[in-house]
């Protein structure tokens, strides 16, 4: 994201001006709109299955004002991926707590790449509208906001606390397992940011995401490959 422009700028290579305004709004627009969302989804989910505690503290909300989390959004500018401010959610409520917890943890991912694949609907409703007479802003733009989605999407299920993946791994480990996974949390955690910043990460995570963003594209085509539109 920002960070790569700047290397770019320092290392001499041109910069894509275009490119770079439509990526830093797509991904405030993110910031803004989807990130609340995810908590929303999140919220929402638990509360259906019986936790009320997001909703008694106003979580279940579209307003980003009670859901932006500042350095998360400055990674998200910087990085490629983020976090907003996590939603309140007590597992007492739940009649099964560990697979209760993980389909609250997974409507978050889910949440991304509906928003994803809502984005590539419009995007390639544009393209046969426009039939490639656009702003090539246009197309920056909306490949940007899916792919920063489907990032999201898959940043979010690597099953490793504090991400929604681990919350989903919960549901599949026994009760003495889930406590010392959590009992030594704060060591994962750490252990967690130091791989992900070396890159070790970096080959399969790029290749989920790319498939995620493929499928997503694909999904999008077929309505109006149906409608012989493409």
């Amino acid at each position: 994201m920002l960070l790569d422009m700047v290397r770019n700028v320092f290392s001499g290579q041109p910069v894509d001006m275009a490119l770079v305004f439509s990526q830093i709004l797509a991904t405030l627009f993110v910031i803004f709109c989807i990130l609340p969302l995810h908590e929303c989804a999140h919220g929402w989910v638990a509360y259906k299955l019986g936790d009320n505690t997001a909703k008694y503290n106003g979580r279940i909300t579209l307003n980003p004002i009670v859901s932006i989390d500042p350095i998360g959004s400055l990674f998200l500018l910087l990085f490629g991926f983020g976090w907003a401010k996590p939603v309140p959610v007590d597992s007492r409520y739940f009649k099964n707590p560990k697979r209760d917890m993980a389909l609250t943890a997974l409507a978050g991912p889910v949440s991304n790449l509906l928003a994803s694949l809502i984005g590539a609907l419009i995007y390639v409703g544009i393209l046969v509208a426009t039939k490639g007479a656009r702003p090539t802003f246009i197309d920056y733009f909306f490949i940007a906001y899916i792919e920063i989605n489907a990032v999201l999407a898959v940043f979010n299920l690597i099953p490793l606390p504090p991400l929604d993946g681990s919350k989903i791994l919960g549901a599949f480990l026994s009760n003495k397992a889930l406590y010392n996974y959590y009992r030594y949390q704060n060591v994962i955690v750490m252990v967690s940011f130091l791989v992900l910043f070396s890159g070790a990460l970096n080959a399969p995570l790029n290749f989920l995401e790319r498939i995620c963003f493929n499928g997503v594209l694909w999904l999008a085509q077929l309505p109006y490959q149906l409608f012989g539109l493409l």
